[in-house]
């Protein structure tokens, strides 16, 4: 049964499935699927007379919905639109997004702008709102760099409120929105600068494609194809592949590791490197590999390794219950053999 409003859409019993880029999970009791910010203290009022905490789900790229499905109030974030807002101090250009606005559109428009900041996120999929909780980011751009405030509802405090960056918590794919329902993201503003170079390649893949010294800047987009051209050879751009499409890109965070630890791992020729946040990671798919897995192969039914990338996609037959089974496999095995914990990147709903 659908009941539509002028400008929000509630549906009772709604599959969920065929929300998320996994394509497994059971429906929502009830899922309301917001347009028009104008309309959110509407879902709150109708959200709290939902059992449980509402949960809020935009692209659907990165998250585990339960077999069971959700019995409380499911939001679909579709919010669209970015404008700018002015500038800082120091001359960037500030952009205000709704938080349903699709991340891919946000990243075309600030190229086309001649706006440098977002655009190693090409080819990352999900809505603009995903990007804090996991302060998202792709070779050697995050998040953090330049999101400078979000408004969004705080559940606890029954008010709208503004955080800043700083009061975010943004880490190595994490925030303070992360596994939390305390709040829902609805605009977020960040701060670019007007260029019509990049930021400097960092990483030696694209500089490959590129063929310029690492450390080059290039036209934004000429970096933005040489992204998509080493995303879309992981089978990490969503629908490139043909035979892993069902993924969520990333399963396992790259893990932290001591000392000591990245010394006998680099000893091994492992990829070992600090990241922004003064930690030292090690490369979670080169410890899936030494762990015995390799491409394509199955771990359950339903979930296999990616046959380009050290990932899990899922296949026919998979379930919720098989992913987060074969989740929990791969990192058994990958303890066993390397000594070092894989944790999951995903939010199980």
């Amino acid at each position: 049964m659908q009941e539509k409003q002028e400008h929000m859409r509630v549906t009772h019993e709604a599959p969920l499935a065929p929300m998320t880029t996994l394509g497994i999970g059971g429906p929502a009791a009830v899922l309301f699927e917001l347009f028009d910010p104008a309309d959110f203290p509407e879902f709150v009022t109708l959200a709290d007379a939902s059992p449980g905490e509402p949960v809020c789900l935009g692209a659907g790229s990165n998250v585990v919905v339960s077999d069971a499905g959700c019995e409380g109030a499911v939001l679909r974030m579709s919010t669209k639109g970015l404008r700018m807002t002015g500038s800082t101090a120091d001359g960037r250009v500030l952009v205000e997004v709704q938080a349903g606005h699709p991340l891919g559109d946000l990243v075309d428009t600030t190229i086309a702008e001649g706006l440098t900041g977002l655009e190693m996120l090409v080819g990352i999929p999900g809505t603009t709102g995903a990007t804090p909780v996991q302060n998202v980011g792709a070779y050697g751009q995050e998040t953090a760099d330049c999101l400078v405030e979000v408004t969004a509802w705080d559940w606890e405090l029954r008010r709208m409120v503004t955080l800043d960056a700083a009061a975010c918590g943004l880490g190595h794919r994490t925030s303070v929105f992360k596994h939390s329902r305390r709040w829902t993201l609805l605009t977020l503003v960040f701060a670019l600068r007007r260029s019509a170079l990049s930021a400097p390649v960092t990483y030696r893949t694209v500089a490959g494609v590129l063929d310029v010294p690492v450390g080059s800047s290039v036209p934004l987009e000429e970096v933005a194809q040489a992204v998509l051209t080493v995303r879309r050879s992981k089978g990490m751009v969503l629908g490139c592949s043909g035979t892993d499409d069902r993924s969520v890109g990333s399963v396992f965070l790259s893990p932290e590791i001591s000392a000591a630890q990245a010394n006998g791992l680099r000893a091994r020729h492992a990829p070992v490197n600090r990241f922004p946040d003064g930690s030292t990671r090690v490369s979670a798919s080169w410890l899936i590999r030494q762990a015995g897995f390799e491409l394509g192969t199955p771990v359950v039914t339903g979930v296999r390794l990616s046959s380009l990338h050290y990932t899990l996609v899922a296949d026919e037959g998979a379930t919720a219950a098989g992913f987060t089974r074969a989740i929990e496999l791969v990192r058994q095995e990958v303890l066993r053999r390397t000594g070092v914990r894989l944790t999951s990147e995903l939010d199980f709903l």
